[in-house]
């Protein structure tokens, strides 16, 4: 008998954990009509038949599988083509069953679902971490369409975790680490805190199965030592809750192994200094009364100082909300308290995955953390289209799903969420694409800061807009939110393109007028020839190639009119080019660079070097980092400044000072008065009487620098100066 094509499916479940149609068609019966059931049993008849004679390694029927994972979303009460779906979601990868045949028999919502949730498998890839991106881009992108796509793909990884024991364990390590880094926080993302705390916990068994067994161990005993303590808080909870009127539910439960390990591993923690093992859930009837219980807790117990978190006025945002305290009890000891109605507690158990459960009733606990969930699906769809490919869009959603919170204001006083070490630039994209695109400064509580200050929670955060601004490259430093990283990469990849082009335009023009022709004088069959060569479908991609110096005009203008070529006389040719040097005015961009080795300015003699997906790198003639690339002649272009060049570049001036008060302070005065920005700062002691300042300055050409070393050189104590 075959096995599963799919190697993650290749999971033993065990005979005890055998789950029948019967069974199914019991649970989805107690919340689904006769007619719902029926499909659900047509659904069965339908997989067992695809997948008959297929197996699992305990040697079971292969059904099984999808039996249980349609019953995990059947105990969250999901809707029919959702159980559907579930019980059909591997008979596309496995079995030879079609689309079609699923959409004739079940409908389209049922054949996109199991399409969405199918993996790649047909399509070969370079390696296995490509594979998995572009498997987890494909689900994504299905799940927002249809976010049912995501909820199936993560009961079926729940499923295949709690059966993954017969695994290799370089197997079981390799998917306990994609479901950390991938399944796990979107569970969380998505409010699903039943699968993602299972999940959690099964991969610290997957992963660390010794620490997983001395933690479970260790919590056994220590549950023995205080269960007659949290009876004691829960008897007197239950006491004082009744004196007041207050109907209520108090729940005791064990924190899970994740969330101590967690807790033991970033704290440096031994388990003995870890008290809150327990935790108690409180649910009470209504908002109102959720902050009355808060007042009794508070008022029984000591809280515990800065422990405080109101998930009701301000939600997380995957929709979650509760009150947090923690606590004080008998004899000391620590303790957390969670206060929430009682359709908080099914969201926070359920997630989006509530939505369904009040689709035939009131949607008022859930519709506004479903929008927040298309919201985030929205971003998915953005990031998507900006990524550059599987890869990049894997690595966005990564930074995306693991992010603590602050929050901040809008001068309006609006709340705005952010990760944790968000700047105002992230701000900025967050309110809206535009002013992210013309930010140039912020004010934080009505004081400017610089864009790169990380955000704290309760600041008012105003960003200052100029519509001729434009990103800088050097935000994606310190850049956190995936929106504002992907937007300025999206902007700087078209605005390099564009530069590109009309660099790539400019030295081709320089080359043919050398030649006494232009552009359009180029004759298009001869323009086609070179560009199949190069394959290339346009000539702007060519004069894109050529701007970001991947390719040299002067060799492709050879090959656009050789009989040109052949007919001028070199030496001719070169004295006609070096009479038309490319004019540089500090302001092209992205497609020029200057050699921070020789850092010129307007005012220098210079030389361009063309550099492989850079452009134009622009030295000074006199560098010495250049004297082996000048031999290349296709890779050295003869540039000047342009009369008009403008801009602020940057260079290095040098001193010797005498040893005395003050003359830092003199001449970086001077610096400042004559208009220049002064970037950087060393200063060396050389014998105790002279000491060599450094400054880095940003200044607008020669003669600039000149005004300001003469001023320098008037500094009674400034010994010696000179620019490096």
């Amino acid at each position: 008998m075959s096995e599963p094509v799919n190697g993650d499916n290749e999971i033993v479940e065990g005979i005890d954990s055998r789950f029948l149609i019967s069974e199914l068609c019991e649970l989805v019966g107690t919340y689904m009509e006769a007619e719902q059931v029926q499909e659900v049993y047509q659904a069965y008849l339908f997989g067992a038949q695809a997948h008959e004679g297929q197996v699992r390694q305990s040697g079971e029927p292969y059904i099984y599988h999808p039996l249980a994972v349609a019953r995990i979303l059947a105990s969250m009460h999901m809707d029919v083509k959702s159980i559907v779906a579930c019980i059909l979601h591997d008979v596309l990868e496995d079995t030879p069953a079609t689309r079609k045949a699923i959409e004739e028999t079940f409908g389209e919502d049922v054949a996109h679902l199991v399409d969405g949730v199918s993996k790649l498998t047909h399509i070969k890839f370079k390696n296995k971490i490509e594979q998995q991106a572009e498997n987890i881009q494909k689900v994504l992108l299905a799940m927002a369409k249809d976010i049912r796509v995501i909820l199936i793909k993560l009961a079926d990884r729940l499923h295949n975790m709690r059966t993954l024991g017969p695994l290799r364990p370089d197997k079981r390590r390799r998917i306990a680490k994609e479901t950390l880094e991938i399944y796990i926080p979107i569970a969380n993302r998505l409010g699903i805190y039943t699968m993602r705390h299972e999940m959690e916990d099964l991969v610290l068994k997957a992963m660390y199965p010794m620490r997983y067994r001395v933690l479970e161990n260790a919590v056994d005993k220590a549950s023995g030592h205080r269960k007659e303590v949290i009876n004691k808080i829960d008897k007197a909870l239950v006491t004082r809750l009744n004196e007041m009127g207050l109907d209520a539910e108090v729940q005791k439960r064990k924190k899970h192994l994740f969330s101590l390990y967690q807790k033991m591993r970033d704290k440096h923690l031994s388990f003995n200094k870890v008290f809150d093992v327990y935790a108690i859930r409180i649910v009470v009837d209504s908002v109102d009364e959720c902050y009355r219980v808060l007042g009794v807790v508070h008022n029984l117990f000591k809280p515990i100082p800065g422990r405080f978190k109101d998930y009701i006025a301000i939600p997380k945002s995957n929709g979650y909300q509760s009150l947090h305290t923690a606590l004080y009890g008998p004899h000391g000891i620590p303790m957390e308290v969670q206060i929430r109605t009682e359709d908080m507690d099914i969201y926070a158990e359920s997630g989006i995955a509530a939505h369904w459960v009040y689709k035939s009733s009131d949607e008022s606990g859930v519709t506004g953390a479903h929008a927040r969930a298309r919201d985030w699906l929205t971003g998915i769809l953005e990031m998507q289209q900006s990524a550059g490919d599987s890869l990049e869009f894997l690595e966005n959603v990564k930074v995306d799903l693991f992010h603590d919170e602050v929050y901040v204001y809008t001068p309006e006083g609006d709340i705005i969420k952010l990760p944790r070490n968000a700047t105002p630039v992230d701000f900025a994209y967050a309110v809206h694409t535009d002013i992210g695109n013309s930010c140039v400064a912020v004010k934080l509580d009505h004081t400017y800061a610089p864009l790169n200050t990380p955000l704290y929670s309760g600041q008012t955060v105003e960003i200052i807009t100029s519509p001729t601004a434009r990103p800088s490259p050097a935000w994606l430093n310190y850049v956190v939110t995936v929106k504002a990283r992907s937007n300025i990469r999206s902007y700087l990849k078209n605005m390099q393109a564009d530069e590109a082009i009309s660099q790539g335009r400019r030295l081709f023009e320089r080359c043919l007028k050398s030649l006494g022709l232009r552009l359009e004088d180029v004759p298009e069959k001869s323009m086609k020839t070179v560009l199949d060569e190069y394959g290339f479908s346009s000539v702007v991609e060519l004069l894109e190639d050529v701007g970001m110096g991947n390719r040299s005009a002067s060799l492709v203008v050879r090959r656009l009119v050789p009989e040109r070529i052949a007919q001028s006389d070199a030496e001719e040719t070169r004295e006609m080019r070096s009479q038309s040097p490319l004019a540089i005015d500090g302001t092209e961009g992205m497609v020029v660079y200057y050699g921070k080795c020789c850092s010129p300015i307007p005012g220098d003699d210079i030389i361009g070097i063309l550099s492989k997906g850079r452009g134009i790198v622009v030295h000074r003639e006199n560098c010495k980092n250049i004297s082996q690339i000048r031999a290349e002649v296709d890779k050295c272009i003869d540039v000047k400044w342009a009369e008009n060049a403008e801009g602020n570049f940057s260079c290095r001036v040098r001193m010797d000072v005498a040893n005395k008060p003050g003359v830092l302070a003199r001449t970086a005065t001077i610096i400042s008065d004559e208009g220049a920005d002064i970037e950087d700062i060393e200063v060396e002691d050389r014998d105790g009487f002279t000491t060599t300042m450094s400054y880095q300055i940003s200044l607008q050409g020669r003669v600039h620098l000149a005004n300001i070393m003469r001023r320098l050189r008037k500094v009674s104590n400034v010994l010696k100066i000179w620019r490096v």
